[in-house]
């Protein structure tokens, strides 16, 4: 039986707990997580605690800048890569470089250059690089690649995609560091990269144009004062009664105030700034329409992402040369103006999302058409679990390693490339007013990814 691989986690945020418990739990027979960076050490000693409390020995805290040393000298197998995304191309390559493979939270990197620095070093090193999509398990994700793939509905034509934020989730990313255009590339490259991936994974399709319009709508400070919204304090925690349902306040959630308020004083990072003040440069209402080759053809998405929905949930709708396939995803049906606690991102945990009883109650929904027939519902096996049920198949991947799979969810880096490239020519798109090619952006050896298919 082959040694347990050694782990290193670079970026100790909230995301890396999904990583943490896995090692420390259902995994722990697959992998040791030897080495855990971060800028904030507060936070990397914080997940260190958690693991070690699980019995399994205690990780060594090691610098992010000396990530390469410490890859060779601890034997590193494998990075898993949790830090903001304008960071990811350094982290990738470094561990690559020191002979390390990456796993890499989505997205991919934020600009051409980072997705240009990713290919060479694929090259140079020939190590693997995966990224974690995980919606592409969530089993009502699958059926509708099994049904494009089983030819239901023909020769995908086009896609309709609209994914709404609610005010709960959607006004987050307006707090956090994702607020500025150059940690994360907007929504199009840092939420979208999921959108993208899942069209392209259910078509088998490979972008080319991409046309983009869009801007801040709701949030910041001019939209707020445009709607008469008076002065608002700085950020949400301890406002002594002034915070309001755009707020979050960190000290009134266990996991936030451990991570977050606790550790705040080792970096200044602040997680609970407000949504409607100065200096947020990410949009938060966008429509793309994407022309992509497909086998047998080409098919048009049109996408459309709102941040400030009162309901969070996607609708799309495939149509094909024999029919169409329409799926609904309700993930959490109203965000309700009550006090106490309320989740922020209702996919990663379901378990504290009411059902909801009104007419717009959490459910999932796959019908199926065909030309001059009734619909039909095609059924969808429960879930159970983080973003649709998709977070426990991914962490197996990851650490057991994948399964035979005929709708080959892994995600190569080549599947991160295709998916990122859509929000890096969409940012292109929004500055120019101008219809952008995916091939007319510097990819160097990245470019061999977008081959039609």
């Amino acid at each position: 039986m082959p040694s347990p691989r050694r782990y290193a986690l670079v970026g100790a945020g909230s995301r890396a707990t999904m990583y943490v418990d896995a090692l420390a739990g259902p995994h722990a027979g697959d992998g040791e997580l030897v080495a855990l960076a971060d800028t904030n050490p507060g936070r990397a000693a914080l997940h260190a605690r958690r693991y070690a409390a699980a019995g399994r020995p205690a990780p060594e805290l090691v610098d992010p800048a000396q990530l390469a040393d410490t890859v060779r000298r601890l034997g590193i197998d494998r990075v898993v890569v949790t830090t903001p995304d304008h960071t990811h191309a350094d982290v990738v390559v470094a561990a690559r470089d020191a002979g390390a493979d990456a796993v890499v939270e989505k997205p991919l990197t934020t600009t051409q250059e980072g997705v240009r620095r990713i290919a060479e070093a694929v090259e140079r090193t020939g190590r693997d690089v995966l990224v974690t999509f995980n919606y592409r398990y969530a089993p009502r994700n699958t059926a509708l690649r099994q049904v494009i793939a089983d030819g239901g509905i023909g020769t995908v034509t086009s896609v309709h995609f609209e994914w709404v934020l609610d005010t709960a989730h959607g006004a987050d990313y307006f707090r956090r560091w994702h607020r500025q255009k150059e940690n994360s590339g907007g929504l199009l490259v840092h939420k979208s990269s999921h959108h993208f991936d899942l069209v392209n994974w259910w078509t088998q399709g490979v972008p080319g144009r991409v046309f983009a319009s869009g801007g801040l709508r709701f949030y910041g400070a001019a939209n707020a004062a445009a709607r008469g919204v008076g002065p608002r304090p700085e950020r949400g925690t301890s406002q002594a009664g002034r915070a309001d349902a755009f707020s979050l306040d960190l000290a009134a959630d266990p996991k936030l105030r451990e991570l977050y308020l606790e550790n705040e004083q080792h970096d200044g990072y602040l997680r609970d700034r407000d949504v409607f003040d100065e200096g947020i440069t990410i949009e938060d209402n966008l429509a793309l329409v994407v022309d992509s080759a497909v086998p047998g053809g080409t098919a048009t998405l049109s996408y459309a992402l709102n941040a400030h929905s009162p309901w969070e949930g996607y609708v799309v709708a495939v149509n094909g040369t024999r029919g169409r396939a329409e799926l609904t995803v309700v993930e959490r049906g109203e965000v309700p103006l009550a006090e106490g606690r309320r989740q922020v991102d209702p996919s990663m945990h379901p378990e504290d999302v009411e059902a909801g009883t009104g007419v717009r109650p959490v459910s999932e929904r796959l019908l199926v058409q065909r030309h001059f027939e009734a619909a039909h519902e095609v059924p969808i096996p429960v879930g159970e679990g983080g973003h649709g049920g998709g977070d426990a198949l991914l962490l197996r991947d990851v650490f057991a390693g994948p399964v035979p799979d005929p709708l080959h969810r892994t995600a190569s880096w080549r599947d991160g490339v295709r998916s990122v490239v859509v929000g890096i020519a969409a940012n292109r798109s929004l500055e120019t007013g101008q219809a952008v090619r995916v091939d007319d952006l510097d990819l160097g050896p990245a470019a061999a990814a977008l081959a039609r298919p």
